[in-house]
Protein backbone atom coordinates (compact mmCIF):
# COMPACT_ATOMS: atom_id res chain seq x y z
CA UNK A 1 0.00 0.00 0.00
CA UNK A 2 1.42 3.36 -1.06
CA UNK A 3 0.85 6.32 1.26
CA UNK A 4 1.49 9.99 0.54
CA UNK A 5 1.92 12.45 3.39
CA UNK A 6 0.77 16.05 3.67
CA UNK A 7 1.43 18.57 6.43
CA UNK A 8 -1.64 20.67 7.19
CA UNK A 9 -3.34 23.02 9.61
CA UNK A 10 -6.77 23.39 7.90
CA UNK A 11 -7.66 26.49 9.88
CA UNK A 12 -10.22 26.34 8.34
CA UNK A 13 -10.26 23.77 5.57
CA UNK A 14 -11.17 25.23 2.18
CA UNK A 15 -11.48 24.07 -1.45
CA UNK A 16 -7.78 24.67 -2.11
CA UNK A 17 -6.93 22.18 0.65
CA UNK A 18 -9.33 19.62 -0.81
CA UNK A 19 -7.77 20.11 -4.26
CA UNK A 20 -4.29 19.70 -2.76
CA UNK A 21 -5.21 16.35 -1.18
CA UNK A 22 -6.81 15.12 -4.42
CA UNK A 23 -3.83 16.18 -6.54
CA UNK A 24 -1.33 14.73 -4.07
CA UNK A 25 -3.05 11.36 -4.30
CA UNK A 26 -3.24 11.47 -8.09
CA UNK A 27 0.30 12.77 -8.66
CA UNK A 28 1.89 10.07 -6.51
CA UNK A 29 -0.51 7.26 -7.43
CA UNK A 30 -1.10 6.73 -3.72
CA UNK A 31 -3.61 4.40 -2.16
CA UNK A 32 -4.14 6.78 0.71
CA UNK A 33 -3.33 10.24 2.03
CA UNK A 34 -1.98 10.66 5.55
CA UNK A 35 -2.12 14.14 7.05
CA UNK A 36 -0.16 15.48 9.99
CA UNK A 37 -2.19 18.32 11.45
CA UNK A 38 -1.57 20.81 14.23
CA UNK A 39 -3.80 20.43 17.29
CA UNK A 40 -5.62 23.29 18.97
CA UNK A 41 -2.52 25.49 18.74
CA UNK A 42 -0.88 26.24 15.41
CA UNK A 43 2.56 27.18 14.21
CA UNK A 44 3.61 30.46 15.85
CA UNK A 45 1.57 29.42 18.92
CA UNK A 46 -1.74 30.97 17.94
CA UNK A 47 -4.97 29.16 18.85
CA UNK A 48 -6.91 27.54 16.01
CA UNK A 49 -10.21 29.11 14.96
CA UNK A 50 -11.75 25.63 14.76
CA UNK A 51 -10.90 22.85 17.24
CA UNK A 52 -8.79 19.89 16.16
CA UNK A 53 -11.73 17.45 16.27
CA UNK A 54 -13.85 19.46 13.82
CA UNK A 55 -10.86 20.03 11.52
CA UNK A 56 -10.12 16.30 11.57
CA UNK A 57 -13.73 15.47 10.62
CA UNK A 58 -13.54 17.97 7.75
CA UNK A 59 -10.26 16.48 6.55
CA UNK A 60 -11.62 12.93 6.61
CA UNK A 61 -14.77 14.01 4.76
CA UNK A 62 -12.64 15.74 2.11
CA UNK A 63 -10.34 12.98 0.94
CA UNK A 64 -7.71 12.56 3.66
CA UNK A 65 -7.66 8.97 4.88
CA UNK A 66 -5.76 9.25 8.18
CA UNK A 67 -4.98 12.26 10.38
CA UNK A 68 -2.21 12.32 12.99
CA UNK A 69 -1.89 15.20 15.41
CA UNK A 70 1.42 17.01 15.37
CA UNK A 71 2.44 17.25 19.03
CA UNK A 72 2.30 20.70 20.61
CA UNK A 73 6.09 20.90 20.95
CA UNK A 74 6.48 20.65 17.17
CA UNK A 75 3.27 22.42 16.13
CA UNK A 76 4.19 25.62 17.93
CA UNK A 77 7.90 25.52 17.15
CA UNK A 78 9.81 27.47 14.55
CA UNK A 79 9.79 26.23 10.96
CA UNK A 80 12.58 23.67 11.23
CA UNK A 81 11.12 22.14 14.41
CA UNK A 82 7.62 22.11 12.85
CA UNK A 83 8.89 20.46 9.65
CA UNK A 84 11.10 17.94 11.47
CA UNK A 85 8.23 16.78 13.69
CA UNK A 86 5.76 16.51 10.81
CA UNK A 87 8.05 14.68 8.40
CA UNK A 88 9.27 12.35 11.16
CA UNK A 89 5.66 11.32 11.87
CA UNK A 90 4.87 10.80 8.19
CA UNK A 91 8.05 8.79 7.71
CA UNK A 92 7.20 6.62 10.73
CA UNK A 93 3.72 6.09 9.27
CA UNK A 94 5.31 4.63 6.13
CA UNK A 95 4.72 7.43 3.65
CA UNK A 96 6.70 6.93 0.46
CA UNK A 97 5.98 10.43 -0.89
CA UNK A 98 5.27 13.90 0.50
CA UNK A 99 3.36 16.70 -1.22
CA UNK A 100 3.63 20.33 -0.27
CA UNK A 101 1.57 23.23 -1.43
Amino acid sequence: MKATGVVVEYNPLHNGHVYHAQQAKAATNADLIIAVMSGNFLQRGEPAFIDKWARTKMALASGVDIVFELPYRFATGHATVFAHGAISLLDAAGCTAFCFR
